[in-house]
């Protein structure tokens, strides 16, 4: 299914150069620095399809310019347009980092059409990496966002959210109703939108929803509706390869992969990665169900190849699924155990029960906080009402009573000096326990920006340390405990963690079952995460080891601790508007999660990466190479000791290590 990103481009380059040259001759006349940000943005939007190079330089030339003149609506469209490129180029981790941007110039300005836009864009990205849970908060607030605008583009905005809700649900078989819920909503938004891509958006989707359903005819027509709008466009190739598609399972597979083998042409044509991936997936199946298994082969491996470096998680396990067919229908049953393991283990990851769970409690709060709006109006107008009443009663009584009015003001004025007096002790109290409740479950930086504007930001690490732990055998373990015990031996090992990782300014992250994960490096930024997570790791794995020594002495059960380590990039932040979680997800969560599963028990196994950064200071030993999914081989080592006069705790400006623990 097509992700839907409201960029507004023209759906045809049909005299594109034109207009650059006349934008670019309006910037040689003598005009206000704002009018010269605003024609460098148009320069830059109009050369997205012909020149992404360009469409940045002329970007930035903007961004520079608005900056430079403090043109915060400028900024906002530079940030946007720049995003944009690189979103045309693959590049997501530079299309979060500009669209970060421009979402923050847009709320400076209030502007809640463009903040709507971009939150809308950001949820797409998510969407694009396989995270549906925050992909799904984000299309939600920037349907909240779109609600309360009052320009024109109001419908605009909530169509577009509505198309992306309703694709995000045509993952799943069992959320297909929700789907066509959310596209028959979107589609009485049809009248107000002028936007031919958006259109053809939402025909596309409907075509590949119907055709999942078996609904051929409705799938033909929604279709064929498209590839009228896309006429000409370098659009094309959505509906033709979904189309394509459609004729392979009605019988006409000919037909079919002649169309599908156009798409790939004009994906390529066009520079459209993620749909060029698409279209070698769709074409690769249809040469298996012809019995062509080394043509599809051919064409999955250059769908595989694209998908890996954009990081498409649902693209990779359609992938691995028709490779492992089309090995099976080779004989070549070793690779085709190969490819069916690395399906199983991609749509664990992509369809598992947590996300279900906070998709549809998303949903859920949504719907409660759009009721909650209306109860609170309701009893905001009854306490209008009761307060005039009580005004007038009070006149009336004055006009009579004077003198007891004020010596039963005095008295209420004394009376309610002493309640104020005493509920401001209460309350700063209860202000008190509040935060020291948020700050047990979330960073202190964090909780202060939960505080003060409601939500958090994602933001991205180019360096942190993950720490992951989990006790070896714990299911046969934990069998022989009672569940008193196995409670109270858990809660005084990560007792015992926590202390040690606040001793040397670990992060908590979380806890799953006999799982522990902590990072170093976040929320504040500093250059010794990598020792303190390392001499963290040491600390836990000799408290372990003396646990264990005093368990065997007195014949009780024992937990055998495994320990692993890698440093790289992450983006951390908080999802969810209920029971908020700080989290951080990217490929070195994985990489040291992999670390700790490869590891021994009583060992602390590390990555290349950390190693290289900590080498000088402990000693480590080499113990061999893993196979790890997208990342290829890794190196590993085995962290035993400090060297000798490395025994003091690391200390510098920016990273003190904690010396107290607060339960």
């Amino acid at each position: 299914y097509i992700l839907f990103i409201l960029l507004i481009i023209p759906l045809t380059l049909t005299g594109q150069n034109n207009k650059i040259d006349s934008l670019k001759s309006l910037l040689k006349k003598n005009i206000a620095d704002t009018q010269q940000v605003n024609i460098l943005n148009d320069i830059s939007s109009s050369f997205f399809q012909i020149n992404g190079d360009s469409a940045i330089y002329y970007g930035n030339k903007a961004k520079e310019l608005a900056a430079a003149n403090d043109f915060e609506r400028g900024l906002a469209y530079a940030n946007k347009n720049i995003g944009i490129a690189y979103y045309y180029q693959g590049d997501f981790k530079q299309v979060l980092s500009f669209w970060e941007e421009s979402l923050k110039s847009f709320k400076e300005i209030n502007d809640k059409d463009g903040v709507s836009n971009l939150i809308n864009n950001i949820g797409a990205v998510y969407f694009a990496f396989g995270d549906d849970a925050v992909a799904l908060d984000y299309y939600l607030k920037a349907l909240q966002f779109a609600e309360e605008i009052e320009a024109e583009s109001k419908e605009l905005r909530i169509y577009s959210a509505l198309v992306n809700i309703g694709t995000l649900y045509t993952n799943k078989e069992e959320t297909y109703e929700k789907a066509l819920i959310y596209f028959r909503k979107a589609i009485r938004y049809l009248d107000f939108i002028d936007d031919q891509q958006s259109i053809g958006n939402l025909y596309t989707n409907l075509g590949s929803l119907f055709m999942d359903l078996e609904q051929y005819d409705s799938s033909i027509y929604y279709l064929d509706k498209t590839l009228e709008t896309y006429k000409d466009s370098n659009l094309y190739a959505q509906p033709l390869q979904t189309k394509g598609k459609l004729l392979v399972q009605k019988g006409n597979i000919q037909e079919g992969i002649k169309l599908q083998t156009q798409a790939v042409e004009l994906s390529k044509e066009a520079g459209q990665k993620q749909l060029l991936a698409k279209a070698l997936i769709g074409l690769g199946e249809s040469y298996i169900i012809q019995g062509q298994n080394t043509k599809a082969i051919s064409e999955l491996k250059e769908a595989k190849e694209v998908s890996e470096n954009l990081d498409l998680k649902y693209e990779l396990k359609d992938i691995y699924q028709f490779l492992s067919r089309a090995y099976s229908n080779l004989n070549n049953y070793e690779r085709a155990y190969y490819f069916n393991d690395l399906y199983a283990a991609m749509k664990d990851t992509v369809y598992n029960i947590e996300t279900a769970d906070k998709i549809r409690g998303l949903q859920f709060s949504y719907q409660i906080e759009k009721k909650q709006d209306e109860i609170n109006l309701l009893e905001a107008s009854n306490e209008i009402q009761q307060l005039q009443n009580k005004r007038q009663l009070a006149i009336s009584w004055g006009a009579v009573i004077a003198g007891v009015l004020i010596l039963l003001l005095a008295i209420g004025i004394f009376r309610r000096y002493k309640f104020m007096k005493q509920m401001k002790l209460v309350l700063e109290k209860e202000k008190d326990r509040s935060d020291n409740l948020l700050l047990n479950i979330l960073p202190e930086e964090t909780a202060e920006e939960l505080k003060e504007k409601g939500f958090t930001e994602p933001k991205y690490y180019d360096s942190a340390s993950i720490l992951f732990t989990d006790f070896k055998g714990f299911t046969n373990i934990s069998a022989k405990m009672t569940p008193n015990q196995l409670v109270s031996d858990l809660h005084e090992c990560f007792k015992m963690f926590d202390i040690i990782t606040s001793r040397y300014g670990l992060e908590k992250i979380k806890t799953i079952g006999d799982a522990y994960m902590a990072a170093g490096g976040l929320p504040k930024e500093n250059s010794t995460h990598p020792d303190n997570v390392a001499r963290a790791a040491l600390e836990i794995r000799n408290y372990m080891d003396k646990h264990r020594a005093e368990r065997e002495k007195e014949g009780r059960v024992f937990f055998e601790v495994r320990i692993g380590i890698h440093t790289g990039p992450v983006v951390a932040g908080v999802v969810g508007i209920k029971k908020f979680a700080y989290d951080i997800w990217g490929d070195t969560v994985n990489i040291a999660a992999r670390m700790e599963s490869t590891s021994e028990a009583g060992k602390v196994n590390i990555s290349e990466n950390t190693y290289q950064l900590i080498k000088d200071k402990f000693e480590c030993e080499y113990r061999g190479e893993i196979e790890a999914k997208n990342t290829g081989k890794l190196r590993m080592y085995f962290l035993n000791n400090l060297k000798v006069g490395e025994l003091e705790p690391v200390r510098d400006e920016k990273s003190k290590v904690n010396q107290e623990y607060v339960s």
